[in-house]
């Protein structure tokens, strides 16, 4: 890895550097995400800096997960338990806290743009639009879903970061049928954010897959994923996190760096039963 004494990162270059990283699980990608990022990102400030915090390390990049749920899935770096896992995992798949919308500081979720967009004084569940349109043919190039809406978001705050998710199937003369997926954001924390983003996506892709599969009475399966961000930082205010994140890299393996959902499974549980609870 090119420590920061070694290369200096300036504002020289007008150019966001276009990155790109692939491989098969997803902590194996996440991890080299952010090394890639790390090493070639420009040096830029952000909208969030207190006064004394470095700028923080940016870039576009694409990442292709190619079995998304093989295993392990997990990284031992997510930046919350894994109970609170779970728990963004019902949010975004689920749906458990889009009544906090207008309160708890929240202005949107994910899975209500997604399940309950507004437009023209009605509301449009675009996943259940899609899961049709793969249905009625598998290979449409039409298949998708968008957050943004622009009279709420193009002056607010704090918009959406995932911008468009869009799907197509297809098939393998040998194992059969594939959803692929690609997710598009228009900014993403690389360390504190994007590997919960993508657990909880890849987990929609699953569900997406499984109602095609209800609908023309064939398995399809969890094909590809590919993730595509137009700035995906690591924000100054944590490099001395991060580096300590770096250092696990060399310290530790890759399996000793990870869990497999297994160990997760009662953590899971437990959040599900506090989710349960909370909502009778």
């Amino acid at each position: 890895m090119v420590e920061k004494k070694d290369r200096d990162i300036t504002f020289s270059s007008a150019n966001i550097p276009v990155l790109r990283v692939e491989g098969i699980t997803l902590p194996e990608v996440w991890e080299r995400s952010l090394v890639e990022a790390w090493e070639k990102g420009i040096a830029i400030k952000t909208q969030y800096d207190r006064p004394k915090d470095p700028p923080s390390r940016d870039a576009t990049m694409v990442m292709v997960i190619n079995k998304p749920f093989k295993e392990p899935r997990i990284h031992r770096a997510l930046p919350t338990g894994l109970d609170e896992l779970e728990v963004y995992r019902q949010e975004v798949v689920l749906g458990i806290h889009d009544s906090w919308i207008g309160g708890h500081g929240w202005s949107y979720s994910y899975h209500d743009r997604l399940f309950n967009y507004p437009t023209n004084g009605k509301n449009i569940n675009q996943i259940n639009a899609a899961i049709d349109s793969l249905a009625e043919c598998f290979y449409t190039r039409r298949s998708q879903a968008i957050t943004w809406v622009p009279e709420i978001d193009s002056r607010h705050h704090e918009p959406p970061c995932l911008q468009r998710i869009w799907l197509r199937i297809l098939e393998d003369p040998k194992e059969g049928l594939f959803l692929n997926m690609n997710t598009h954001w228009r900014s993403r924390d690389a360390f504190k954010a994007a590997f919960m983003n993508i657990f909880a996506l890849t987990d929609l892709q699953r569900k997406i897959a499984e109602e095609v599969s209800k609908k023309i009475g064939k398995s399809v399966k969890v094909g590809r994923y590919v993730d595509m961000a137009d700035s995906y930082h690591i924000y100054g205010s944590y490099f001395d996190d991060f580096k300590g994140f770096l250092k696990t890299l060399e310290t530790k393996s890759f399996k000793q760096r990870t869990y497999p959902t297994s160990f997760a499974e009662q953590f899971f549980k437990e959040a599900a039963e506090k989710i349960k609870k909370e909502n009778q």
